[in-house]
């Protein structure tokens, strides 16, 4: 895919891998350097994939089992807030200790004893009943209760090797997981973040991570989608002597991912046939023709896109569902200031962000970004003391842009 900046390259892809439903990856391609030089070798955009797809897949098992796994935790969160009684140990006979079942306590008080029946277990329940029925209303959730976590931070240790600084390092962390025990904490919190806490823990247990790490490979094998951005920062061929190994090296390294090849991950080894690669890049200075004649052979199809019109601009501020214009005026609604964009206000943003664009640099649609934070500025400093209805209309934003649209100098102003 070839375009300027700012036409929407990026998402493009990433709509269509939601649409699909399938694992997405962004890279740039001048993170990569060759292999054997200090950087990252471009087999890692394989395993960000296969770790894309794992979560992906984890995501959508959590939320199956959330009901169950929200039940379990209020269950823990009831029995925290009201404990069983504990009876105290008493002094017993060593014949009876060792008879009891657990040495050094009388049989009267072993664990549940006294609490299996009788008016102090339909205490606890009735107890614990009412104590459930506070929680489901949030009678309890700015309380604070302590509860035991599990640490999850495992030793970061960073080494060398074949395959990659980044995986050494995570292979390390998983054998210092399984070889240390897990530690808990005490830790002190409001019941809606224990709760929350909870949950997340309970969740865990009920999903079974071999077969989620099995389903996210196959995803990742798939239909797993790469989208790789710069790629006309790395063609061309450099003149001098010296190593190359962020431009030609690269495109080298990247022609077997491609093609397809088999990269060795932590969860296991994943297949490149059938990933979808989609290479995109500005190609203002280099060209398509500039990359190594391999690669190209390996990118069949190509795109371009044309540059963004007043029309579009249009379109992106009214339609998506995190239109810009959408965005501002929850943000202000937040301060109590209903903000409304009426139909000749969007149009002469629009018309304004083509004008500077073909004036200044092209930056596409990023240009309504900077158009609209100015046109906003002082309601958004001005908000607790402005009006409680603003209307951003055509006369509101060039009264606003006046003294940048009167410059010449357009880029000493807007970006």
């Amino acid at each position: 895919m070839t375009g300027s900046t700012g036409v929407g390259k990026t998402e493009i892809a990433r709509r269509l891998a939601r649409l699909a439903g399938a694992p997405f990856l962004k890279v740039e391609a001048t993170k990569f350097t060759e292999v054997g030089y200090v950087g990252r070798d471009v087999d890692s955009m394989v395993r960000d994939l296969a770790e894309t797809a794992v979560q992906m897949v984890k995501a959508e098992r959590v939320e199956a089992v959330q009901e169950r796994a929200a039940a379990h935790a209020r269950d823990r969160l009831v029995e925290i807030l009201e404990p069983a009684p504990r009876r105290e140990a008493g002094l017993a006979n060593p014949l009876e200790m060792l008879f009891s079942g657990r040495p050094g306590l009388a049989p009267e008080a072993q664990p549940g004893a006294g609490t299996a029946g009788g008016p102090e277990a339909a205490d606890l329940a009735t107890r614990r009943a009412a104590m459930r029925e506070r929680l489901d209303r949030g009678e309890l959730d700015r309380d604070q209760v302590e509860l035991d976590v599990e640490e999850t931070s495992t030793p970061t240790v960073e080494v060398f090797s074949g395959q990659g600084v980044e995986e050494m390092g995570v292979n390390l962390q998983d054998l210092f997981g399984t070889i240390l025990p897990r530690r808990r904490k005490r830790r002190r919190t409001t019941v809606a973040e224990a709760r929350r806490i909870l949950t997340a823990e309970e969740a865990q247990k009920l999903i079974d991570m071999d077969e989620v790490v099995r389903e996210g490979v196959r995803r990742a094998q798939d239909a797993g989608i790469v989208f790789i951005d710069e790629l006309d920062k790395i063609a061309g061929r450099e003149g001098g002597a010296g190593p190359d190994v962020s431009r030609e090296g690269v495109q080298r390294d990247i022609l077997p991912i491609i093609e397809g090849s088999t990269v060795t991950t932590k969860y296991g080894p994943v297949r490149t046939d059938h990933v979808l690669f989609i290479a995109a890049g500005a190609f203002h200075v280099s060209k398509p023709s500039d990359l190594i004649p391999e690669l190209q052979g390996r990118l069949p199809i190509r795109v371009e896109l044309a540059p963004l019109t007043e029309a579009d601009f249009v379109r992106i501020l009214v339609e998506p569902h995190n239109a810009l214009t959408k965005q501002y005026a929850a943000l202000l609604a937040t301060e109590g200031v209903a903000v409304e964009f009426p139909d000749d206000g969007i149009r002469e943003l629009a018309r304004i962000a083509q004008e500077v664009n073909g004036q200044t640099e092209d930056i596409g649609a990023r240009r309504l970004h900077t158009v609209l934070e100015k046109v906003t500025e002082d309601l958004s400093f001005a908000a607790p003391e402005a009006p409680a209805h603003v209307v951003v209309d055509a006369a509101y934003v060039r009264e606003r842009l006046r003294g940048i649209l009167d410059s010449r100098d357009l880029s000493r102003y807007v970006l």
